[in-house]
């Protein structure tokens, strides 16, 4: 039988602020634009999960997206939810807060317990606005 690919999309609201120590306000600017903000920014994120492996032959699913759906939810969105990066969120301590970052720690997150719900990680894709998103595919 042939694998299949499904995608859960989950949303989040966070605040971050990218910014190295060394470095002076004018080359965080530089580098990190409006996210040097001093006071912070937030962004409304977009998570979406793919999930690959081979449909079940009596259920058609390769996993329960409500299970799915809550799997992420309490691993990932109840973490992430209207908090900020920097400050709030345990497993990003002394990471960079960037979309790439985050986008690696959520699949280090679900890699394991997706597989207990009968399917394979294939990518997190983080949405951060309309016109930016990382994906990663656990390489």
């Amino acid at each position: 039988m042939r694998k299949s690919y499904i995608t859960r999309r989950e949303n989040f609201n966070a605040a971050h602020k990218l910014w190295h120590d060394e470095w002076s306000e004018e080359k965080n600017f530089e580098v990190f634009g409006k996210c040097a903000n001093k006071n912070w920014h937030g962004h409304n994120y977009n998570l979406f999960v793919t999930v690959k492996g081979v449909p079940d032959p009596v259920t058609g699913f390769i996993v329960d997206l409500k299970a799915l759906s809550v799997l992420i939810r309490n691993e990932v969105i109840e973490k992430l939810d209207h908090r900020n990066l920097n400050v709030d969120v345990d497993f990003m301590k002394g990471i960079k807060p960037s979309t790439e970052n985050l986008a690696i720690k959520i699949w280090e997150i679900l890699e394991e317990p997706v597989r207990t719900l009968g399917g394979e990680l294939h990518n997190i894709r983080l949405w951060e606005t309309e016109n930016n998103y990382a994906e990663y595919f656990g390489e």
